[in-house]
């Protein structure tokens, strides 16, 4: 599988690259600085908002990892709406690495975990601009996508278990009543997605924060 990762220096994205790399795919890091690449792949070197629909159809998935700078909340959405516009009417699948604010707190689906969230909290512009790029991607015709929220606690340093769970867009809470998931098993849970084809449809991934603990 041809997979190229935009944001694969960022901390989500370099977890991809080594899950993908495990899985045996075909992975090109999709960067505007190589050099801080922690392993050898090809490259792309562009901004995500430089690029075209040539650069990415050479890809099965592309899976999107950019985080947007403090301040710049807003390229959430805009970063998204270029991705699926240049992609909508090709057979690329387009993964997201999502937030969180998105999911529901119950299967009733009234409300969301942005509902919760004051907004002048610090988290607020990042919450709210990813839940809306959500709506909006929801939008794109002709697009093959899928929208992977993590858990609400997302951890970097947080090891490898092979203990998570794919789920719907609801907020999951493991026996401790704890939604937590590392980085990397997030990132497997993307390989196991690749594997196990979900498209059009927003999901979760979350893991069992007994696994998590120092």
């Amino acid at each position: 599988m041809k997979i190229g990762i935009i944001g694969a220096t960022g901390h989500v994205g370099s977890h991809l690259v080594k899950a993908a790399l495990a899985d045996n795919h075909d992975v090109t890091a999709i960067v505007r600085s190589p050099e801080k690449l922690q392993v050898s792949v090809p490259v792309l070197k562009k901004d995500l908002f430089a690029l075209t629909t040539t650069d990415l159809t050479a890809f099965d998935v592309v899976i999107d990892a950019f985080n947007a700078p403090l301040g710049k909340e807003e390229l959430h959405q805009t970063s998204l709406l270029h991705l699926a516009k240049i992609l909508s009417g090709t057979a690329v699948w387009l993964i997201v690495v999502g937030g969180a604010s998105s999911l529901y707190l119950s299967a009733e689906r009234s409300k969301r975990l942005l509902d919760t969230i004051p907004a002048n909290s610090p988290i607020y512009p990042t919450a709210s601009n990813m839940a809306q790029a959500l709506a909006e991607l929801k939008k794109v015709s002709n697009s093959t996508w899928t929208y992977v929220s993590p858990a609400a606690n997302f951890i970097y340093k947080a090891p490898y278990t092979g203990k998570y769970q794919i789920n719907k867009d609801i907020l999951e809470k493991d026996s401790a009543g704890k939604s937590e998931v590392s980085m990397a098993d997030y990132a497997k849970g993307i390989m196991d997605l690749i594997k196990h084809p979900q498209k059009n449809i927003h999901i979760s991934i979350a893991g069992d924060s007994s696994n998590y603990s120092a």
